[in-house]
């Protein structure tokens, strides 16, 4: 099984198309859970605004994302969550560069 930090890794591949910057730089995703009992990794993460339009493009990619760079692991589940509701201040300070934003 994969650590979290790998995990990690093959999702700073998944990028927000709209954004260009990826899911871990801005901030998207929350907790990893690894389960080896079950051979199963289950994703937190969020999305910029509640309505984005490119969220389901994003949860997808993610989960592919995963399978393609960890094929023994049976199951992976992205669970899409609000809490704590996503702001800027999430971002890494790398992400906040790329945007502008000080």
């Amino acid at each position: 099984m994969p650590t979290e930090e790998q995990v990690r890794e093959v999702l700073k591949t998944v990028k927000d198309p709209e954004l260009m910057l990826d899911i871990i730089n801005l901030g998207l995703v929350y907790e990893i859970k690894i389960d080896e009992a079950e051979n199963k990794i289950e994703v937190d993460m969020t999305l910029t605004s509640p309505g984005c339009p490119v969220g389901p493009q994003i949860i997808n990619q993610a989960h592919r994302a995963i399978m393609q760079q960890f094929p023994e692991v049976e199951d992976v589940q992205i669970n899409l969550v609000w809490v704590p509701f996503w702001n800027p201040d999430m971002m890494s300070d790398e992400a906040k560069d790329a945007l502008g934003i000080f």
